[in-house]
């Protein structure tokens, strides 16, 4: 057996300091640390009541707290849902955390209270919810910037497009102003990808996508990526193959077209001959998404580094750069973001397969989208379309448009303006082109809902937005026949599209 002096030499080396108490509450030992830590001599200490070491503010409920330990006692810390405070000699407090244990002996039961001081743990744990806050104010700002840059960057982009659409249409074919607009159509799409990617890489990082996890068809997803790049592998000289059978996934259909867009303009872009295959393959608890080519391969060593921003990878000797190295990029982010696992495997100069697993959904939620051919429609006659946008440039450039293929238009920045002059006017509109940010905190949601109610009637709308979120797609089905169309638009899209919702 241990003397007394040992076992009191034991607990002076404790690292926390140890007070004991019996059922009265009176204290009846305290080792070296508790001296050190409240400030105290131990005699001051021996034969007081413990609360002397409680704020007085917390006496009383302490007190009522160890008479009802006793009644109960059994190793465990001291009130852990709620923060505790100590009392040293000259008044100070401190944050403390206290571990009790009750001590059975023959002169009766006492409680052992192990007590640290948890000032410097507090101090961190303040310094991280401060850095936290700090950290959730900057991505408040960065997504309220995302917002806004996402908009005011992609208007002057859909300006353009529109402008060079009329013109496209206006200019002799054959001419040496068609030439020159050929070129202007390149430097546009250029600007738009770059622009679209780099919002779009943003928005990950910022981590304000949040996805629409539901049931898609994938044949829905397959012909809408196969009127996009048909004309465009058509020009190359390449075979688009598209395969999507009747499988059904579960995802966020918004997103995953987005991956597999990705995938195939990338095939595409470095695929000189041969032929790009998008095709899926059903397994049992999966589909596997393949985007196959015949391009010019990936070195075994770039493999992991091609998902990184900005890489491009060495490709052939002479061969150009292109793109920005953000495809893959965004690809990877989103794939991460949903859960889908992706697979590539290629061989240098022989061709590349990407591969997505996405889990398999029960039933389809949309409705397949109309094929688009990129002709242009030619406009009913008589049809009346009112364009709704706060930036007048935007807003002339599309009125501009539609008026050179025969559409009637009306113009206005807001609901209010557009109602103005269809009743001066004395005209009833067919078709509502809105954009979805408007001025004076309007949305062209509120536009549309707005512009039916007056006439009683569902007319058919478009709404437009530079906010490629998931959350916009939901916004647009709460109005009800209503498109969304994400900026900058196809002009050929918007063209193709008109006349459907006008039946």
């Amino acid at each position: 057996m241990l003397a007394e002096d040992q076992i009191r030499a034991f607990l002076d080396a404790a690292p926390d300091a140890i007070v004991v108490t019996n059922q009265a509450g009176t204290i009846v030992f305290v080792n070296a640390q508790a001296e050190s830590l409240f400030g105290y001599a131990r005699g001051e200490l021996i034969g007081s009541v413990v609360e002397v070491l409680v704020p007085e503010r917390s006496r009383r409920p302490h007190s009522a707290q160890r008479e009802a330990y006793f009644g109960s006692p059994i190793p465990r810390p001291m009130s852990a849902a709620v923060e505790l405070c100590a009392l040293r000699r000259d008044g100070t407090e401190f944050p403390a955390e206290v571990s009790l244990s009750p001590v059975r002996t023959a002169e009766g039961l006492f409680v052992s209270s192990a007590i640290r001081d948890i000032t410097d743990r507090k101090a961190v744990e303040q310094q991280l919810i401060e850095a936290r806050q700090i950290a959730e104010r900057a991505n408040r700002s960065k997504s309220a910037f995302l917002a806004a840059a996402s908009h005011d960057l992609r208007q002057p982009v859909q300006a353009l497009n529109l402008l060079h659409s009329v013109l496209n249409r206006i200019v002799p074919a054959g001419s040496e102003a068609a030439g020159a607009l050929a070129s202007q159509a390149n430097v546009l799409g250029v600007m738009s990808d770059l622009l679209n990617s780099l919002l779009d890489v943003s928005k990950l990082e910022a981590g304000v996508v949040q996805p629409n996890i539901e049931d898609c068809s994938v044949r829905a997803i397959f012909e809408s990526l196969r009127a996009q790049f048909a004309e465009l592998a058509e020009q190359k000289g390449l075979e688009l193959i598209v395969d999507g059978g009747e499988d059904v996934v579960r995802t966020d259909s918004k997103l995953l077209t987005q991956i597999v867009q990705n995938l195939v303009a990338n095939a595409i872009r470095y695929t000189a001959k041969g032929r790009v295959e998008l095709r899926a393959k059903s397994a049992a608890a999966t589909v596997r998404i393949e985007v196959v080519d015949t391009g010019i391969g990936i070195p075994i060593d770039e493999l992991e580094m091609i998902f990184e921003d900005f890489y491009q990878g060495r490709g052939h000797p002479g061969q150009r750069k292109e793109g920005f190295g953000l495809g893959l990029a965004v690809v990877r982010r989103l794939t991460e973001l949903l859960g889908h696992p992706l697979e590539v495997d290629s061989t240098f100069g022989n061709g590349t397969r990407f591969a997505l697993r996405v889990p398999r959904g029960r039933a389809a939620s949309r409705a397949e989208p109309v094929s688009l051919n990129g002709e242009d429609v030619e406009a009913a006659a008589g049809s009346l379309i009112v364009i709704i946008d706060d930036d007048g440039g935007v807003a002339d450039a599309t009125a501009l448009l539609l008026d050179v293929v025969g559409y009637q238009t009306v113009v206005a920045s807001g609901r209010d303006e557009a109602l103005r002059r269809l009743d001066t006017l004395g005209v009833q509109p067919e078709l509502l082109i809105c954009d979805y940010r408007l001025n004076g905190g309007e949305s062209g949601i509120d536009a549309i809902r707005g512009i039916r109610k007056t006439y009683g009637q569902r007319i058919p709308a478009i709404l437009m937005s530079g906010d490629t979120s998931s959350s916009m797609p939901g916004l647009a089905d709460e109005v009800g026949g209503c498109h969304l169309m994400s900026k900058p638009v196809r002009t050929e899209s918007l063209l193709a599209l008109i006349p459907d919702l006008l039946q």
